[in-house]
This record gives structure tokens, sequence and C-alpha cells, in this order.
């Protein structure tokens, strides 16, 4: 095979470049790889491969925005490459943030990453498309097919952590919580020292009010990783249903005259009930809910709303672990009574999240 020449004829010895560039990588000397990559994408006319390694360090700076430029124009002239669509896959499911559409993007993805890898009889690209397959569609709510990508996961790679702790997590966003519980102390007998494990063991004691061991857990997690998991922000109930009042009296006019007909609450954590009465069942950690009829649907009874009021409830637990600072607590609550009061005026998912306030 002729080896690649640069723009002015030199020949260009790629196995050489991707060699340093991979120890660089190892290294986590990501400014120097970007620097290489970028000369080897000037060098080479924007060749694919290229293009993905300065993706790759474009990802590891942060940079997410410009290594998705180029990881789509790498896929436009290899659109086949099964190593390119993971890559891309990847940085769209755990990378771009809370960003759906970009989750979606990436979903889709593995979904054609995954029939190339299986064509090609590819298992140890198959694993990783399946298992991001799984991380995907669980961050998205979709944790029904999370579980089926993961379960085949599973059989390629039997007994691989990353895929049973993922697993682990569906079954309890899907409210099996006894499976959950059976899933993480599984985990635990092989890998004592997972702190999500322990994290969620700390969710389902706390459920069972067992505290006791809810807090040992959540001590546990906090010491195995204390940037994933900070104490909680604790307002206590005088200063929380301070902040849901004026959460109220923020919303607009037009809105406030509907609040006089539905009960709000501030309660710890989602009762089963709240959870099992949607199919699929709500994540239990929710930060509210609303229940009852949008105000369009409601039927009058002499001249009067419905004898049966709507409400909303906030889950102060919740809350209280999704914020890092007293300031965002205090946002997320407005947030959260906005996103209920969206439910109360007819809005679905969809309408709330291009609001912003999914």
């Amino acid at each position: 095979m002729r080896k690649r020449t640069s723009k002015r004829g030199a020949p260009l010895d790629m196995e050489t470049r991707r060699g340093e560039l991979e120890a660089l990588f190892e290294r986590g000397a990501f400014a120097e790889a970007l620097a290489r990559a970028e000369a080897l994408v000037t060098e080479t006319q924007e060749h694919p491969e290229a293009l993905h390694w300065r993706a790759a360090a474009l990802t590891e700076l942060g940079r997410v925005d410009e290594a998705l430029e180029d990881y789509a124009r790498a896929l436009e002239e290899a659109p086949d490459d099964v190593d390119l669509l993971l890559a891309a896959a990847d940085c769209l499911i755990t990378r771009a943030g809370d960003d759906r559409e970009a989750v979606e993007d990436g979903l889709a993805l593995c979904a054609r990453g995954r029939k190339l890898a299986q064509r090609a009889g590819d298992t140890e690209v198959l694993f990783e498309l399946l298992l991001l397959e799984g991380i995907g569609f669980n961050q998205v709510g979709e944790c029904a097919r999370a579980l089926t990508s993961l379960d085949a996961a599973l059989a390629e790679v039997p007994g691989a952590l990353e895929a049973l702790l993922e697993r682990a997590i569906a079954l309890f966003e899907l409210c099996r919580f006894s499976e959950a519980q059976s899933a993480f102390e599984d985990i635990l007998a092989d890998t004592e020292d997972e702190p999500w494990a322990h994290h969620y063991l700390g969710l389902l004691a706390e459920r069972r009010s067992d505290m006791k061991e809810a807090r040992r857990r959540f001590e546990r997690a906090q010491a195995l990783s204390p940037e994933d998991f900070p104490p909680p922000v604790e307002l206590g109930e005088k200063a929380f249903d301070q902040a849901v009042e004026a959460a109220v009296k923020a919303l607009p006019a037009h809105v406030k005259k509907y609040m006089d007909n539905v009960t709000l609450a501030v309660e710890d954590l989602p009762k089963d009930d709240d959870l099992m009465g949607d199919t699929p069942p709500l994540s239990p950690c929710i930060l509210g809910v609303f229940r009852g009829s949008p105000v369009g649907e409601r039927h009058s009874i002499l001249g009067t709303f419905d004898p049966y009021p709507a409400s909303i409830v906030l889950y102060q637990k919740n809350l209280e672990r999704f914020a890092k600072t007293r300031e965002e607590l205090i946002e997320q609550i407005g947030i959260t009574v906005m996103h209920e009061v969206g439910h109360l005026m007819g809005l679905d998912e969809d309408d709330l999240w291009q609001r912003g306030l999914d």
C-alpha cells in the first residue's frame, strides 16, 4: 500500500503518527495531542482519521461543540467507519451535557454502528455501542429500551461492570426496586468500592425509611467519589416553603388565577402510588409531579371547578440532592414549579423541553 502524502508530497507515516497520538492520550497530554492532530488535519487535507484524532482531543479538553463539528465532517467522508461512529456517539451521549436532542442523535449513530459491527462480527465494538445505547436510553427516560440494549451488551461481554451498573440503574428507574436492590448488591459483592452502587442502595434504603442504612451508604459513596456525590443542600422546612411561595408569586398573572384551585404540597420523596400511576412509571428521582386534569380538560360543575382539585407536589429530598448550591436549589424549585404548572396548563414533556423546563 502506498503511503499517504502531505500537501507538499512528502510521505506520511500514519502508523508512527498514530502511535505518537495514542501515547499522548495515555499520558493525558491532550493539549499537545490537539496540536499534533491539528497539524495532521492540515497535512492530510482533513482526512477522516485525522479529524477523528482532533475531535477526540477537543472532547477531552471540554471543547465539545468543536469536537462534534469535526466528527460530523469526518462522518461525511467515512459514514461506515464503525470506530468513528462509536466515538461520535459517545461524545453526543456522555459529553454533550443534558441536551436531549444530542443524546437522540447519539442513539441514531449507535443504531447505525451496531448494524455495521454485527455484520463485521466485531464483538468489542458491538459491546461498546450497546452499552452506550443503554446509557443514552436511560438518560432520555426510555429505561425499558435501555434494559434491552444492556442485556444484549452483557450477552456479548458477560459480567462487564459498567453494563451491570447501568442495568441496575434502569431497574431502579423502572421502580423494580427489589430487582435493583439485588443487582446493586451483586455488583458490590464483586466490586465493593463502586460508589454508584452504594449511592443507589442509599436511595433504596431511604425509600424504605431505613435512614441509618441510607446515611451509611450515602457517606460511603461520598467518601469514594466526592465530586459525584457532594453533600446535599438542605434548606430546612421553613426556608424551603418560603422558596416555593416565592416561585408561585413569580408566576405570570394569567397563570396565577388557576392556582387557587390547585393543591400545592411539599413531601420528602414520591410515594409508590405517585410513581406507578403512569406507564411506564415515573422516575423515583423526580423533582415534582402534577396530578389531575389540565385546565382545558376540566369539567364545570354548577359553575365551579371539579370537586377534586388538581395537585402539585414537590419532593424536597430529590430537589436538595439535585442542586449543588443553595442558589441553584432555589432556582430549581422555581423551575420545577413552572414545569408542573406547565402540565396544569396542558403542556406535555416535549413542550416543556422546548421551553427549557424539562
